[in-house]
């Protein structure tokens, strides 16, 4: 009698386990989605080429904004300074003068040639006066009067030279002469600045809080002009990437906070918020949105970002996220 009453509670567990195993069957699956972090990147690199003096920073190493980080030897530059400060002290020399005017002797000595010249007049003009007269007694030919005419017209002309010369050593360097000398000066001025500017460049120093991912130059070895000697990763400004479908699109619009598992840390939750969505184009497979209509699933990269510090994060690591 009890074998007829447990058959039928049999059977009814097991058309019930039938039932349930067939509805879970046509339940949604969840689907995980799988990116991985990502960080910002510094290359460090220096605006003038030159041989590495001294490498300061290892891989791994975790530098400070300012901090200094390799040195570059340059001799060119070092002349190129010298050169410059020579013309500079010469354009100042120059600027000087004209601002300054001639010296008592330039004033002396261009006084001195007025008066020579002034009586150099004074001699012609007496010897003209006497072929002059002898050409009126018909003693000279009117040849002899015209040579002395001239050597008298000749020592005028000299006399006014010499005069306004004079007067131009008394009144000085021109306004516009001052000032184009003194602009030369400056330019000197500013050619220093601009080469120590470049020297400073030998001296190579973080612009980032950082770790040293990458040293690609050692002592000894020339960088060249713009090359990433260095790169450091900003583990304090990292972000998660992942792709998604655009049928799951509508749970990952910006904004949208969500959880996640990083397997390298542990299966602990960590809390992130979509902080960019853009389109990618055609993903590398073909896949219907609607059976009906039938067009190409496009897919999304979408970036978040962490809502706490993430203790031993590193690039790379693989994020999971399971949707329901």
């Amino acid at each position: 009698m009890s074998n007829r009453k447990i058959l039928p509670t049999l059977l009814v567990i097991m058309i019930s386990f039938l039932i349930f195993s067939f509805w879970k069957a046509y339940q949604p699956q969840p689907v995980r989605l799988q990116g991985q972090i990502e960080a910002r990147q510094y290359n460090i690199s220096s605006k003038i080429p030159g041989r590495i003096d001294k490498m300061l920073v290892r891989k791994g190493d975790q530098i400070k904004q300012g901090q200094l980080v390799y040195t570059l030897l340059s001799p060119e530059l070092d002349a190129k300074l010298e050169q410059a400060k020579a013309v500079s002290e010469a354009e100042e020399a120059l600027a000087s003068e004209a601002k300054k005017g001639a010296r008592k002797q330039q004033l002396e000595t261009a006084k001195d040639n007025w008066l020579k010249a002034g009586v150099a007049v004074k001699l012609a003009e007496k010897t003209f006066q006497r072929i002059d007269n002898l050409y009126k007694d018909d003693v000279l030919s009117e040849q002899k009067r015209d040579e002395a005419y001239s050597k008298l017209q000749a020592s005028r002309y000299t006399e006014k030279s010499a005069k306004e010369m004079f007067q131009m050593t008394q009144e000085g360097t021109r306004e516009e002469r001052q000032k184009a000398a003194s602009a030369k000066a400056r330019v000197a001025k500013e050619k220093i600045t601009e080469v120590e500017a470049y020297t400073a460049e030998s001296k190579v120093e973080s612009w980032h809080d950082g770790e040293v991912s990458q040293v690609l130059l050692q002592t000894g070895e020339i960088a060249p002009k713009g090359f990433p000697v260095v790169s450091i990763i900003d583990m304090q400004d990292a972000w998660a990437i992942f792709h998604v479908t655009e049928d799951l699109l509508k749970d990952y619009l910006q904004g949208t906070e969500i959880s996640v598992v990083i397997p390298a840390l542990g299966q602990q939750l960590y809390r992130f918020k979509v902080s960019h969505v853009s389109v990618m184009g055609d993903f590398a497979t073909w896949r219907a949105t609607d059976a009906s209509q039938g067009f190409d699933m496009r897919t999304f990269e979408v970036e978040a970002r962490p809502l706490q510090d993430i203790d031993n994060i590193r690039v790379g690591m693989s994020i999971l996220i399971r949707t329901e």
